[in-house]
């Protein structure tokens, strides 16, 4: 059965999703990846970083002052600029994206276990995938872009927010179904939704859960954010074996006894 017949399957049919079983598979694939996800987002972020000043510096010049950044808000901008800037931070966001595909390309090779390595987070760069993953993701950032600084240009931020989170969720299986079901941009997307549209809640649950347990890095002086980071891609793939996975692929994938009950 392909992965459009499955997801046509569920939306007729719907699907079991049990929260305790989704974490506990999940944690266990992130401590055999937390280390090598970890030191990858590590230096992958000191790499941006010294882009980003190295940018700052080229385009606003070393005179530019506190009190001009004071005034960089987005209420600030004119219509031309506010366009710029959804366009600029959400290209930046799809050229970024096949990092995430190959952080969850990692997370698979644990649940398989496979060999997991830290050029894995690269791969899709160079992968026939990579035009969808730009797509699928320039167009939710685009989307929620819009939502959440159209909104907070209106003065409506909080609603900004909601919106964007709730279209976060509803998009969250977008790109495991792009490199493990083969779907093109549109049809991952939509497929997304339809998934995570059957059960909203254990979803957001595991996400939450997921995002308290990332925040606990911030306890390790803030570096150990990077290593507990890749909860998020363990989880990103458990809930998407879960629900398109066959149930016996799925205890092959991951070892019945590595499971905590």
């Amino acid at each position: 059965m392909t992965t459009k017949e499955k997801i046509e399957t569920i939306k007729n049919h719907g699907y079991d999703l049990d929260f305790g079983t989704v974490f506990n598979q999940a944690f266990e694939i992130y401590k055999k990846i937390a280390l090598n996800a970890g030191l990858a987002l590590l230096v992958i972020s000191i790499l941006i970083g010294i882009v980003a000043v190295g940018s700052f510096f080229i385009f606003l010049g070393i005179s530019f002052s506190m009190t001009s950044l004071q005034g960089f808000k987005v209420e600030n901008f004119s219509v031309l600029g506010l366009l710029v800037y959804i366009l600029a931070i959400t290209f930046f966001s799809a050229v970024m994206s096949p990092l995430s595909a190959g952080l969850i390309q990692m997370a698979q090779d644990a649940a398989k276990q496979k060999e997991v390595s830290f050029e894995t987070v690269f791969h899709y760069y160079q992968s026939s995938s990579f035009k969808d993953i730009f797509v699928a993701t320039l167009l939710i950032g685009v989307l929620s872009n819009l939502f959440t600084t159209g909104l907070q240009f209106a003065g409506y931020q909080w609603l900004g927010f909601v919106i964007s989170m709730l279209i976060a969720l509803l998009t969250f299986l977008t790109l495991p179904l792009i490199i493990f079901g083969n779907l093109s941009a549109i049809d991952a997307i939509q497929g997304s939704i339809i998934l995570v549209s059957k059960q909203p809640l254990i979803i957001a649950g595991l996400l939450i859960v997921s995002a308290i347990f990332l925040m606990l890095g911030l306890i390790a002086f803030c570096i150990g954010i990077f290593f507990t980071m890749p909860i998020i891609y363990a989880m990103h793939y458990t809930i998407y074996a879960s629900i398109l996975t066959d149930s016996g692929e799925n205890q092959e994938a991951i070892s019945e006894d590595s499971i905590v009950y």
